[in-house]
């Protein structure tokens, strides 16, 4: 078969790599920016930093902070109104995957026209969104680099995934000096995000030998760093290696494609407005003990990469090491121990389940689920630790 490899043509990695971004603007003749971003983003010091060096070479912008956790279509089409507005003709992300994906959307609709939900499924757009620089200060989602934006239908209580080649920013930035302040919650929540992108990537139906080597070094890096950064914000050494890891895994992702931990996170995010790394921290272990029937090799390479010794184990025991793995990272950096503590109910696993099976993501899983199938991995995600008994 022939594939497409995605990602953005510049990317600037590295401590003070953002310091080139009003460079790279003007090199580009762009002229006006629309700043996507969280409120608590728009006050940080780091925030400042980037507007003032803007400012200073002369680089017009208009902020919208507009931006929510698990950004909405609303969230999306008010920023286009502003972006009309203000007669702006870029877009710049500050933030992780939340006004990451809240300015894709915005991006492409205002070049593009419509509604943002016009827009969900795979390859829906016909023109590239207007040019859009993702600066990233999270280790996890890779928004910054990826075709998919998911952005939260509020009226169905879903996130739709649009999955567009038209939506990867021209420039993504990883400074790994604008993560420091991110606290220990958020930096555990999207290391796992990270850890989730490689295992899926690495298990996809479309995974090809080089989204394996990318996914491979990811989960290598996650397991050696993450613990570090959750600990101490501020070993550089730590957050910098975290930025690789992220951007590998989506370097994987993006191209492999992922699974039903996605697939499923994006119906828990939607429904009750849940934090997504979280989510997917919890449901790759369980989404993993239902594919172990079809890859339970890969598994046991994975359970290798996370630094387990397997090498006497057939696969099902080298399997079961990998999910092992997974568990106990997931507890030594304090991840919520299973969905009911975050306010998941059985009753609502039908719908769950039905629109799960309709999110774009789990075509790659290596093996097709049945309604019953995720019914029956939200059972074990409600309070894991029964599951391990």
């Amino acid at each position: 078969m022939a594939y497409t490899f995605y990602m953005p043509s510049v990317s600037l990695m590295g401590a003070g790599c953002a310091d080139s971004i009003p460079g790279e603007i003007k090199a580009r003749g762009l002229r006006k920016a629309l700043i996507v971003c969280g409120k608590r983003s728009a006050g940080s010091e780091e925030f400042k930093g980037i507007t003032g060096s803007l400012a200073a070479e002369g680089i017009e912008f208009v902020v919208y902070p507009g931006s929510q956790p698990n950004p909405t279509v609303t969230n999306v089409m008010d920023g286009v109104e502003i972006l009309k507005e203000n007669d702006c003709d870029f877009v710049i992300s500050y933030g992780g995957g939340s006004p990451h994906d809240c300015a894709k959307g915005i991006a492409l609709v205002a070049a593009n026209g419509g509604n943002i939900k016009d827009y969900e499924g795979i390859n829906k757009s016909e023109k590239p969104q207007l040019p859009l620089i993702a600066i990233n200060t999270t280790a996890g989602t890779a928004s910054e680099m990826t075709v998919f934006a998911i952005i939260t239908d509020e009226e169905r209580h879903v996130k739709m995934a649009i999955v567009d080649k038209h939506v990867n920013p021209i420039l993504a930035v990883n400074d790994p000096n604008l993560m420091v302040s991110m606290p220990k919650s958020l930096t555990a929540a999207t290391g796992m995000d990270a850890l989730t992108h490689a295992v899926e990537a690495y298990v996809s139906i479309a995974a090809t030998p080089v989204t394996d080597a990318c996914a491979q070094k990811a989960i290598e890096l996650v397991s050696k760093y993450l613990r570090g950064a959750v600990a101490d914000g501020s070993d550089m050494e730590c957050r910098d290696k975290m930025a690789y890891a992220e951007y590998l895994a989506g370097m994987a992702f993006n191209n492999a494609s992922l699974g039903y931990a996605h697939a499923i996170a994006h119906q828990l995010g939607g429904f009750y407005d849940l934090p997504h790394g979280v989510c997917n921290a919890i449901l790759l272990p369980e989404v993993q003990v239902f594919n172990s029937q079809v890859c339970a090799a890969k598994l046991k390479d994975i359970a290798t990469f996370m630094g387990e010794d397997v090498s006497d184990m057939n696969d099902k025991e080298g399997a079961d090491a990998c999910i092992a793995a997974i568990r106990k990272l997931s507890a030594d950096i304090n991840i919520p121990s299973g969905i009911k503590e975050l306010g998941a109910k059985e009753e609502d696993f039908d719908i769950l389940a039905e629109n799960a099976l309709k999110d774009a993501c789990g075509a790659t899983n290596p093996i097709q689920a049945t309604h019953q199938d995720v019914k029956d991995i939200l059972s074990r995600a409600m309070e894991p630790a029964i599951a391990l008994a």
